[in-house]
């Protein structure tokens, strides 16, 4: 009965995950979205960005926020702990002065991390993954298959809310060309994408809404994850809060 204990009590400490907190620093890219309630009434949001974590408690980076339909972006600074159970914890202060605050789990690995906005109000659906340390167009892989989600808000007088949601696969080829084919009786869409050292992607693409060939053009600011393995983005036009994932295949 003893040695059954030691095993158990062995395999379930083996099974925790451990991370070494030192080891973690260097650049991730963040998506945050969902809805927040920090000024009053509840309001979509949409958040992406590139955060550099120096090993020593300090970040620093830039973000660009969609929120109601308008896109702000700041730069951002701030501190930041990192334990052995894996779990992160760090604060940002924008040029304004404001403090957001900030908790998330990291993989024992530290490429990923799954977090939320612990203000009260603060938005819940976090990730953060880490950039390569350098980009280039070669970084791209030559598939994806992605996710776009979330909502439109009335900007001029007659315009409606919708959603917006698809899902496909984008194709790469050279130039910063890609074709990109959502899910159903859509046809296959052309569009573009760079990048810059940092990692920071533009990608501008029309986007099929239906068999007939209708599409809609859509602007999308993200950051290029993980050896090229991933994209976070969200969409850059006025009156939109979207979120974008992109996975290689």
């Amino acid at each position: 009965m003893r040695w059954l204990l030691f095993i158990a009590l062995v395999y379930q400490a083996h099974s925790a995950d451990v991370c070494e907190p030192r080891k973690f620093q260097g650049a991730y890219g963040v998506q945050l979205s969902g809805t927040t309630t920090i000024s009053g009434e509840r309001k979509p949001v949409a958040l992406v960005g590139r955060l550099v974590f120096d090993g020593t408690g300090t970040v620093s980076g830039y973000v660009s926020v969609n929120y109601t339909g308008l896109l702000l972006g700041n730069p951002v600074n701030g501190t930041y702990e990192a334990h052995e159970d894996c779990s992160l914890t760090w604060s940002l202060q924008d040029d304004s002065g404001a403090f957001q605050h900030f908790a998330g789990t990291m993989a024992s690995d530290l490429v990923h991390i799954q977090f939320h906005q612990t203000d009260d109000g603060g938005a819940r659906q976090g990730v953060m993954v880490r950039t390569p340390k350098v980009c280039s167009a070669a970084t791209f892989l030559k598939r994806y298959t992605y996710t776009i989600s979330g909502s439109t808000t009335p900007m001029l007088p007659g315009e409606t809310a919708h959603a917006v949601s698809s899902n496909g696969v984008m194709e790469v080829s050279e130039g910063g060309n890609f074709t990109i084919t959502a899910d159903g009786p859509h046809a296959p869409s052309k569009g573009t994408l760079n990048v810059d050292s940092d990692c920071i992607t533009n990608i501008a693409l029309a986007l099929s809404v239906g068999d007939a060939g209708a599409t809609v053009a859509m602007k999308l600011r993200g950051v290029l994850l993980d050896e090229g393995k991933e994209i976070l983005a969200i969409q850059t036009d006025p009156g939109t809060t979207v979120t974008a994932k992109f996975n290689a295949q």
